[in-house]
């Protein structure tokens, strides 16, 4: 996926763990089949995964994960991932890891929800719950800054999508990411967000959302980027019980439509021949923003 990404496979954790945690270095390893583009991820045994970065920006988030998800996890709704062990750099792989906790569930594929309302109610309680936290200081958060700041970015990829196949109007593109950008800036508070709620990080039990994954985004910054949901996994009848349950203004949904839209469509002509989950939630999220209006 990346120029610059480093080679992992099941050997590379063995001996990783047989120099740091002789103790799991005889468990089955067996690398996880994963839409992530910021980890590649390994189960070990039944009950751990060992979580290794690709890129070295990546490691920056096992140190945040290690020092945030004990804080964060008591006052949240749903599980969330548990760091059991953070493992160090070496001359063979020259990067943090960790281990976490094995959670069990399946990420949800967008448009194919069994039970869509009750995953709207799940997801919008998590993001209620992230918005009332007051844990002192914080870093700031992967996307916690104005919607303007993705502009610049926004408009190279727009461009670069005009160079594909793909099959979306880049002046439609344009519009419906102007009229984003149109809307009133937060002028609140600096909140608590995950920031990065795509599909490929939740996991559902039983039709309903049973964990949130990968807390490398977390920080303080505008509640906008956490309603992403509402157009990267539900369809429009389950979006407006979400919008209803997370109680926000009208400003505020305008803006999440504006950062959904912007996380797909800087994703697709990056990551369009090389990651076939990422690429498919973003046709999809493109799709259903461009079908829907700024209200819905």
């Amino acid at each position: 996926m990346h120029a610059d990404e480093a080679a992992t496979d099941a050997g590379l954790v063995r001996r990783l763990l047989r120099a740091q945690f002789p103790r799991w270095a005889d468990l089955p390893i067996t690398r996880l089949a994963s839409g992530g583009t910021v980890n590649a991820i390994y189960r070990l045994g039944e009950d751990l995964t060992a979580r290794l970065p690709l890129r070295p920006g990546g490691a920056d988030a096992i140190a945040l994960e290690a020092h945030l998800l004990p804080r964060l996890a008591p006052l949240l709704p749903l599980p969330v991932p548990q760091v059991v062990a953070t493992g160090v750099p070496t001359a063979e792989y020259p990067m943090a890891w960790a281990v976490h906790r094995w959670i069990e569930g399946r990420p949800p594929v967008e448009g194919a929800l069994a039970a869509p309302e009750p995953v709207a109610r799940d997801l919008a309680e998590f993001a209620v719950a992230f918005r009332r936290i007051t844990l002192p200081g914080g870093p700031p958060a992967h996307r916690g800054g104005p919607l303007i700041t993705e502009d610049a970015e926004m408009r190279a990829a727009i461009a670069a999508l005009r160079r594909t196949d793909e099959p979306f109007d880049a002046d439609e593109i344009t519009a419906s990411w102007e009229e984003a950008l149109d809307a009133p800036p937060w002028t609140g508070p600096a909140y608590w967000t995950h920031s990065d709620l795509m599909p490929s990080n939740l996991l559902l039990t039983a039709d309903r959302v049973s964990a949130v994954l990968d807390f490398g985004t977390v920080g303080r910054g505008e509640p906008a980027t956490d309603l992403i949901p509402a157009w990267n996994l539900l369809p429009a009848p389950a979006r407006r019980a979400y919008r209803e349950a997370v109680e926000v203004d009208d400003a505020t949904w305008a803006r999440s439509r504006g950062w959904a839209l912007s996380m797909a469509v800087i994703q697709l002509p990056y990551y369009r021949t090389t990651n076939p989950v990422i690429s498919a939630s973003a046709r999809h999220v493109i799709r259903q923003i461009l079908a829907s209006s700024a209200t819905d």
